[in-house]
């Protein structure tokens, strides 16, 4: 590849040129926008994009890693499922209600849907092969398209209407095996993210609407993240807000107003009212572990008042005055709080319980770890990038997927669902490896690691872009003779490629090298003090962060290279 799609460093120069970049260069320039400045993706409207050559390139590497893992050592297989999902299977999950489903009508007036996600899907498609307990576990995974109609679709590959999907599903006999692959998936994972070569945490989770009673998320922590996680100082426990459970340093002593919600039992003859600060956030994760999960959470999101005229329902005041209430106080409450009036006129205190010193509140940054009760909290914004899902029977029990046991008894199978924003890595990793040249991709998913500059039509890059291309299939090389040498080591390092070889006559036989690379371990420097004088190998280690520049004999060219992209 010369200058990248429709000479991509051309329209690159063109534009730095240009008044669309001010004296500041890239830096004041969203993530989104460099991807598009740069020639990686061009977005044809808010929320969808089209994938250019250097993009793909970046995206390919990203797919390849993960199907590498998720068939070695997730044991799947690989499906491709339609994207085309009829209205039934939806409506059987209670799902199709969805405002986010992009639907559709077919010639006959037959409803569908773009899938947002395949849990239906995969578990009609498997559950039409799975008849005994020879067949499982089995687990199957795909890489595809997703559509989601988000509303204020924002930050590009981030939140985008058409997005890049790992999707996998298990299915097991236990729910003993079922946490055991739940377990090794996340292990699968942890691997995934370590081969990206980009930090990441793992966190405890909310399910969400997709469900289950275990959920794991994977985050790039980065001070531009729409996420929250928690981590002890102490036990190392990382939760995401939703899931965190913290303590004050000390209890009852909030004395501000008091904000109150109310809620119903699963049966609905008993009024929950839940007490907490009014400068905090009530957090319905924390109420139903309180409530040991007697809370009907599907009234989690209408008003107090519905709440009350629930109920009131078909009930008199002799009713009323026999109900049961529960008041649950946040253990940061003092009894000298401003609390709000009470609901209820009459009640029988025979009838009234309280069930005080629970925390009902997202977790702040210095409160006390609820895993430990001992160490501190430390809150980070973070890019959720992975989310993996111990499902239970919650798919396979709509869908009757049984199997036969060993013993010759029906049995339904259990699940678990692991996903991972494809597309949206491309962004996250661009997001958090950026620095004020432009991008700085990991070598792992660099579209190129290696790009060679020099004079036009000169044989001395001819020489060595041969040998390098002899050598590795990860040369870029931008011959354009328009541009001069200057700008040409400039555009290698806004499109982040990782080792830019530069080749002059002044200095040859020895060939420049500039680095830049976000996560050197600078392990490099043993080799460098071991062959530096062999391989006419040095370096100035007084450089910037930015860039480490290294000069080389050209017969050792690809010994230096080696080294460092081992390092990286």
């Amino acid at each position: 590849m010369r200058a990248g799609f429709a000479r991509t460093g051309l329209r690159y120069v063109h534009l730095y040129q240009s008044k669309n970049l001010d004296k500041n260069g890239l830096k004041l320039h969203s993530t989104q926008d460099l991807l598009q400045l740069l020639g990686f993706v061009k977005q044809s409207k808010s929320g969808l994009v089209h994938w250019l050559p250097l993009g793909l390139r970046t995206l390919n590497k990203i797919k390849t890693i993960i199907k590498r893992r998720m068939e070695d050592q997730g044991r799947a297989q690989e499906v491709s499922l339609s994207l085309l999902s009829p209205k039934a299977l939806w409506e059987s999950t209670d799902r199709w209600i969805n405002s986010e489903l992009f639907k559709l009508k077919d010639s006959k007036g037959s409803d569908f849907c773009l899938a947002p996600t395949c849990e239906e899907e995969i578990t009609t498609l498997m559950g039409s092969y799975i008849s005994s307990y020879k067949d499982l576990p089995l687990t199957v995974y795909q890489i595809g398209r997703k559509y989601r109609d988000e509303k204020r679709p924002r930050g590009g590959l981030l939140r985008g209407r058409e997005f890049l999907m790992k999707d996998a599903y298990s299915f097991d006999q236990t729910p003993q095996d079922a946490v055991t692959t739940f377990e090794n998936m996340n292990k699968t994972y942890d691997l995934i993210f370590k081969d990206l070569k980009v930090p990441f945490v793992s966190a405890w989770a909310d399910s969400g609407a997709i469900g289950g009673d275990l959920s794991k998320e994977y985050h790039f922590v980065h001070e531009t993240g729409e996420d929250i996680v928690l981590e002890c100082n102490g036990c190392s426990n990382v939760s995401n807000v939703e899931k965190c459970l913290s303590y004050p340093h000390e209890t009852n002593t909030y004395t501000g107003d008091v904000s109150v919600r109310y809620a119903l039992n699963v049966a609905r003859d008993t009024l929950l009212c839940l007490y907490y600060p009014k400068n905090r956030t009530l957090n319905w994760n924390l109420v139903l572990a309180a409530m040991e999960k007697d809370v009907d959470s599907s009234l989690a999101d209408v008003s107090n008042e519905t709440v009350l005229q629930l109920f009131h329902a078909g009930k008199n005041e002799d009713d009323l005055m026999f109900s049961s209430v529960v008041r649950v106080m946040d253990c940061r409450l003092s009894s000298k709080a401003n609390f709000p009036d009470f609901p209820l006129t009459q009640y029988l205190k025979s009838n009234f319980s309280q069930l005080d010193d629970v925390s009902l509140v997202d977790a702040e940054e210095g409160e006390i770890c609820g895993a430990c009760e001992e160490a501190e909290l430390k809150a980070s914004n973070s890019i959720e990038v992975g989310h993996t899902f111990y499902l239970g029977q919650k798919y396979s029990k709509p869908f009757n997927v049984k199997f036969t046991t060993r013993d010759n008894k029906e049995q339904l199978c259990e699940m678990g669902c692991y996903g991972i924003g494809v597309s949206r890595l491309v962004a996250a990793i661009a997001q958090v490896t950026r620095d004020e040249m432009g991008l700085r991709w990991p070598k792992a998913v660099a579209p190129y690691q290696i790009s060679v500059c020099g004079a036009k039509s000169d044989e001395l890059l001819e020489e060595v872009t041969n040998a390098l291309k002899a050598w590795s299939p990860e040369i870029w090389v931008n011959e354009d003779p328009k541009v001069n040498l200057g700008r040409k080591i400039a555009t290698s390092h806004n499109l982040g490629i990782p080792i830019c070889v530069i080749v002059g006559k002044k200095q040859w036989p020895y060939v420049n090298l500039e680095v830049r690379a976000p996560y050197m371990t600078e392990t490099w420097l043993t080799k460098q003090a071991e062959n530096g004088e062999t391989w006419g190998w040095t370096c100035d280690t007084e450089q910037r962060d930015l860039i480490k520049k290294h000069r080389v004999h050209k017969n050792h060219l690809k010994d230096v290279i080696d080294v460092i992209l081992t390092d990286m």
